[in-house]
């Protein structure tokens, strides 16, 4: 019998942070020195979301684009380079303007997001295979979504977030 995971694609050699972390109850955690992700936000068309493969963890959810960061790497600059691999954002930080960021820490691992906004438009698109869509969501649809349970989570706090940096 084949599952999801026999579908996945060929990805490029593993980086530096990539690998589980697993906690004392059992949960595990993708990026061995935690995981970055951006919630870009343009005036006009809302948050940029990511739908995800159905192989990856969390799969066929939306979230923003993200992943592991690298052994050295700040969470920004992970946020955005996981952005421009996945979502195409371009990493030049001319085009967003990073407003503030948020963690969520275990102690042993953590997950930065990196809350944005563009500074003139930027297109999106499917830039590997960890994608299935990506788009830019309205603020008032974004729970129309699947969403990354991680995100679902948090939503209300980053958007409350993003609007006192507006």
């Amino acid at each position: 019998m084949s599952g999801p995971e026999d579908e996945r694609p060929p990805l490029p050699p593993l980086r530096s942070g990539d690998g589980w972390v697993r906690l004392d109850d059992g949960r595990k955690f993708w990026g061995l020195e935690g995981a970055a992700g951006l919630m870009l936000h343009d005036s006009e068309r809302g948050i940029l979301l990511q739908h995800r493969a159905m192989w990856s963890a969390q799969g066929g959810t939306w979230g923003f684009p993200g992943g592991a960061r690298d052994l050295g790497e700040d969470a920004v600059s992970a946020a955005l380079r996981e952005s421009y691999e996945e979502a195409g954002v371009p990493a030049d930080r001319a085009d967003i303007e990073i407003l503030a960021t948020h963690v969520y820490d275990l102690e042993v691992w953590s997950y930065t997001t990196v809350i944005a906004r563009t500074r003139r438009r930027l297109d999106a698109k499917v830039n590997d295979p960890e994608s299935l869509e990506v788009k830019w969501v309205p603020i008032g649809e974004l729970d129309d979504y699947p969403l990354h349970p991680g995100v679902a989570s948090a939503l209300p706090e980053l958007l409350e977030m993003l609007r006192n940096h507006l």
